[in-house]
């Protein structure tokens, strides 16, 4: 096939395309409008007013969504604010202040974390930005490579910590096995006085396709009595409101008395009044229903890449059953090229190598696909060009 041509034609229209963030379409926003229209007569609350300070942990009730969204016992949920990216940043100052045990970790001369690859950009750049440090450990399709993480802790004492995605994860879309799980908890055990599994759960709830459950991390930890390894994160911005949802973080008993003097030195209270909306909105709507609703408004868009994407003979991609996110792999020393081309025609793409640490994909192999943000009109253009920028930069490469 000719994509020089092809590539020229595209450039003549002059496009503005966006596949960079794992974003919800507003017709996604829009199932949860009825939010704005939930009236509040009594702001009462075990003799406090919701629209005063207090309830640091958040209303009972909300904490009761948050476990059924994260899949725990309410008694670990607390709910915060609209963001789970700040709740990992807060516990994760906390630690660099105060640490766990054998005192702050700003005063190590080396801490390290151990990042899954293809990874999550948002928590390599926090963590990068705490000035800690980030050892890459390879997926499996069903979690990361447990023999990886045990060599690395054997071999390096400054590791404090791990980065999970468990579910659909951001952005492979695999799901984490229960002996993955089971694995994580006896490995980092060994060093359960100054490590933490840090386990975002951001796509729990989010299948478009019947999906592979995830186990309860916090379950299989108690009965192995290791739960305080465990931080869990999550959010409602995928489900209701991105800009005004409520994050949620899991905490061990102990876990949160050793964090809550911290904690409320940061924020006097959450926003209960938008918790209290939301508690009202899921009594009214059912969450699994309301997610299928989201599901049927997603799925055309991932049938949609599938199907471009199927009609190339370049590269590897991932056929996810739910989260926000396509994994594309390209061959070797061509992902920048490709999102350069792309560039050229108007499609913007999250940067080759954010899928790594430090922005560095040793291989230049994987471009991370967000399809969900545009219009289904959108998006099959968006694929037009980006199958025809890797149909050009393979045969560029050929070439040389």
């Amino acid at each position: 096939m000719e994509y020089l041509s092809q590539f020229e034609e595209l450039k003549a229209r002059k496009l503005n395309l966006d596949l960079t963030r794992g974003k919800p379409a507003s017709d996604q926003l829009n199932l949860s409008t009825a939010i704005d229209a939930i009236e509040i007569n009594d702001y009462s609350f075990d003799q406090l007013d919701l629209r005063n300070y207090g309830l640091l942990k958040g209303l009972s009730e909300c904490r009761e969504l948050g476990s059924k969204i994260l899949g725990c016992e309410k008694e670990y949920i607390w709910a915060g604010g609209n963001s789970s990216l700040t709740l990992m940043s807060q516990y994760l100052s906390y630690l660099c202040i105060q640490g766990i045990g054998d005192g702050p970790w700003s005063s190590e001369e080396r801490v390290s974390i151990l990042c899954p690859v293809p990874g999550y950009d948002r928590h390599f750049v926090l963590t990068e930005n705490l000035g800690l440090n980030m050892i890459p450990v390879p997926l499996n399709g069903k979690g990361p490579d447990l023999e990886a993480i045990r060599s690395n802790l054997e071999s390096d004492d400054s590791i404090r910590g791990i980065w999970c995605v468990p579910k659909h994860s951001n952005p492979t879309g695999e799901t984490y096995s229960k002996d993955t799980i089971e694995g994580l908890i006896d490995i980092f055990s060994k060093t359960r006085n100054k490590s933490r599994i840090f386990w975002d759960n951001a796509y729990a709830v989010h299948d478009f396709e019947e999906s592979e459950p995830l186990a309860d991390i916090f379950s299989i930890a108690k009965d192995k009595g290791e739960e305080d390894l465990v931080i869990g994160f999550g959010s409602t911005s995928k489900i209701t409101y991105a800009g005004a949802g409520i994050g949620f973080i899991a905490l061990s008993e102990l876990n949160q008395a050793l964090y809550l003097p911290y904690y409320s030195s940061l924020i006097i209270g959450p926003d209960k009044m938008n918790q209290l909306r939301h508690v009202k909105f899921f009594q009214k709507n059912d969450l699994e229903q309301h997610m299928r609703k989201h599901a049927d408004l997603i799925r055309p868009k991932f049938e949609l890449v599938q199907k471009w994407l199927k009609g190339q003979s370049y590269g590897s991609w991932t056929k996810p059953t739910g989260g926000y996110f396509v994994l594309l792999k390209t061959n070797p020393g061509l992902a920048k090229r490709i999102i350069s081309l792309s560039s050229e025609l108007g499609l913007k793409i999250t940067p080759a190598g954010s899928t790594h640490p430090y922005g560095l994909d040793p291989q230049d192999e994987y471009i991370r696909l967000a399809p969900t943000a545009c219009s289904i009109e959108e998006l099959d253009a968006a694929m037009e060009v980006l199958v025809c920028c890797m149909g050009l930069a393979h045969q560029e490469n050929l070439k040389v």
